[in-house]
């Protein structure tokens, strides 16, 4: 009889110590600016969990106000209409001009939501001037990284909101 409660009281109560598994926002966004010799194009990625995406675009109805359960990863739509977010919360000056990069494209890889845009490089030496504000205005904990420059010593950024534009030598 013992056996047979404790077996009725396992089936029944969950495992002591055990959270219930969900997903959660991770609020860090990368973004990573350099400059394609052959193409002569200064690149920019962005890289933000699709979760963070598809959460935004719920709380901020980002491009269509009918999104009431997003899709990144099922609905081009949804994906669009982020990348657009993104496109306008980050801001790029180029040697003193402001910028409007053009948007390339994105992908899904391994839970990240990639947002590819391009301008063209000034000949001789790059300044830049940036400030990434993508969800910053969904949390105020977000925190956005942006390296500038390749190779294995780019200048690194971290943003937050409310936090001004910085500048640095985008290097070759």
């Amino acid at each position: 009889m013992l056996r047979r409660l404790l077996l009725m009281l396992a089936l029944v109560l969950p495992p002591l110590g055990a959270e219930p598994v969900a997903a959660h926002q991770q609020k860090i966004a990368i973004s990573t600016i350099s400059v394609n010799e052959r193409t002569g194009m200064i690149e920019i990625a962005h890289q933000v969990p699709v979760h963070d995406a598809e959460h935004a675009l719920v709380v901020q109805r980002t491009g269509n106000a009918d999104i009431h359960t997003p899709d990144i990863i099922g609905s081009q739509d949804s994906r669009e209409a982020f990348a657009r977010y993104v496109t306008r919360r980050f801001l790029l000056a180029v040697n003193g001009d402001i910028v409007a990069p053009e948007y390339v494209g994105s992908e899904i890889i391994r839970g990240s939501l990639w947002v590819y845009q391009e301008a063209p490089a000034p000949a001789g030496a790059v300044d830049v001037r940036i400030n990434s504000q993508i969800l910053t205005d969904v949390w105020a904990r977000q925190e956005n990284r942006v390296n500038v420059g390749g190779g294995t010593a780019p200048t690194t950024f971290i943003f937050r909101s409310g936090d001004a534009p910085q500048e640095a030598p985008l290097t070759r």
